[in-house]
């Protein structure tokens, strides 16, 4: 399947970190991508912002800005405020990038980067899988669940990946024909995908990606914040409708706010800069509330981080 792309620079190397965004996320891509950055000024992998639109990415920042154009192949698959075409687009990254890149690692923008080796990542053995990940945080405590989105559509029980971090093989990628059974399947149940590309990408995928460790897409909820100050984090990812821009809430630390508004004061200026709030603390009773949350759960915690032997191990 043929799908084009636009370039402002050649590819460095043969792995990749990539994001895809509209104009609206590109704050927060942007700053994400810089973190890659800092972790791994020495890398071995380009830092990709994907669109299907040409962004306007301050020249500063040293990114590689890939336009492509899926020729509307994702038209009806239910696309809304928060999911656009960007949102689908990774579905077409390894197929326009798979003449420069063998190994992707795709990131979404609502994240925040604690650490880790991504260079050492991007290079894992995924023993002929498409694609890893982490899996969704609904079988973190419950491994056995059932995912209600894949009941609905009277899919098999298995386990359920968060479709915000993955690590991609390119070539097994495209030999198992990922992007044009995700196109058949999308057609076909338009409007019945609860959660869009995710939904969409576990039935593609069920039953052939590896799990990796949840350092790599640490899901900020509510009954994960606490232990992510526990363990060597890596990615924390803010899913649901809390942001570090758009919190209006309070549910999230100001940490996280404080760090994006500083680089948008640099290199986004004229964007509205988010304003941190006081965070879950500042009401009355939430902090009890959150450590009876957390130890409810924690020994289902504890047994789902003891699968992994360290950051790096992958299970089949």
């Amino acid at each position: 399947m043929e799908v084009s792309v636009e370039s402002d620079r050649a590819a460095r190397h043969r792995r990749a970190v990539v994001f895809c965004c509209d104009d609206n996320y590109l704050p927060y891509a942007a700053f994400a991508a810089m973190q890659v950055a800092a972790l791994a000024p020495e890398r071995d992998f380009d830092i990709v912002i994907c669109a299907d639109t040409p962004l306007d990415l301050p020249p500063d920042l040293g990114l590689r800005h890939c336009v492509i154009d899926a020729g509307g192949m994702f038209d009806g698959f239910g696309l809304d405020a928060r999911r656009t075409v960007s949102t689908y687009l990774r579905l077409a990254v390894p197929e326009a990038l798979s003449k420069e890149y063998d190994r992707i690692l795709y990131l979404d923008s609502d994240i925040y980067l604690r650490g880790g080796d991504f260079g050492a990542l991007l290079k894992l053995d995924l023993g002929g899988r498409p694609a890893a990940a982490v899996r969704d945080n609904q079988q973190w405590r419950t491994p056995g669940r059932h995912a209600p989105d894949l009941k609905a559509l009277g899919l098999p029980n298995g386990a359920y990946f968060n479709a915000g971090v993955m690590l991609i093989d390119v070539a097994a990628w495209r030999e198992a024909r990922v992007l044009a059974r995700a196109l058949e399947f999308g057609q076909k149940h338009a409007g019945r995908m609860r959660h869009k590309d995710q939904t969409l990408l576990n039935a593609v995928l069920q039953g052939d990606w590896a799990e990796i460790a949840p350092v790599w897409n640490w899901q900020y909820t509510r009954s994960s914040r606490l232990f992510e100050a526990m363990i060597d984090t890596h990615v924390v990812h803010f899913i649901g409708p809390a942001k570090p821009w758009a919190d209006p809430e309070n549910r999230l630390p100001p940490q996280f706010a404080k760090a994006l508004a500083r680089f948008m004061d640099r290199h986004f200026p004229d964007r509205p800069r988010p304003s941190p709030g006081r965070g879950p603390m500042a009401e009355p009773g939430a902090a009890r509330a959150l450590a009876w949350t957390h130890l409810r759960g924690a020994g289902r915690t504890e047994r789902y981080l003891a699968r992994f032997a360290d950051d790096l191990t992958v299970l089949p």
